[in-house]
């Protein structure tokens, strides 16, 4: 049974910098994805990055250019540096792993950006 715990979230002012943490137990493949996804007051849970195994992260719009998606596979872990921040990126973020069809989340973590 997979199971993953954010952390690094926390409250900063627009500008500045935060690095989420994601560690995974249990069996990791290397057909996994692993990425971050954000839920703001009132909307849906939306993308943010993903990575594969093997390193190639894909981001969304509003991330590039200012998110960073990384991962160790020795450590299971998967980080998010974010830098630039803004209100707007004020959310909980949500840890992702998806392997053999199954989709695994972690408990969250709050961002809030205060301008």
């Amino acid at each position: 049974q997979v199971q993953l715990v954010e952390s690094g979230g926390g409250l900063v002012q627009a500008g500045e910098s935060l690095r989420l943490s994601c560690a995974a137990s249990g069996t990791i493949f290397s057909i996994s994805r692993m990425g971050w996804y954000r839920q703001a007051p009132g909307k849906q849970r939306e993308l943010v990055a993903d990575i594969t195994y093997y390193g190639m992260p894909t981001y969304t719009h509003f991330a590039k250019g200012r998110f960073t998606i990384s991962r160790d596979n020795a450590k299971k872990t998967v980080y998010l540096q974010m830098n630039s921040l803004k209100p707007e990126d004020t959310a909980v973020y949500f840890c992702n792993l998806l392997q053999e069809g199954s989709n695994y989340w972690g408990q969250g973590t709050q961002v809030t950006v205060s301008s």
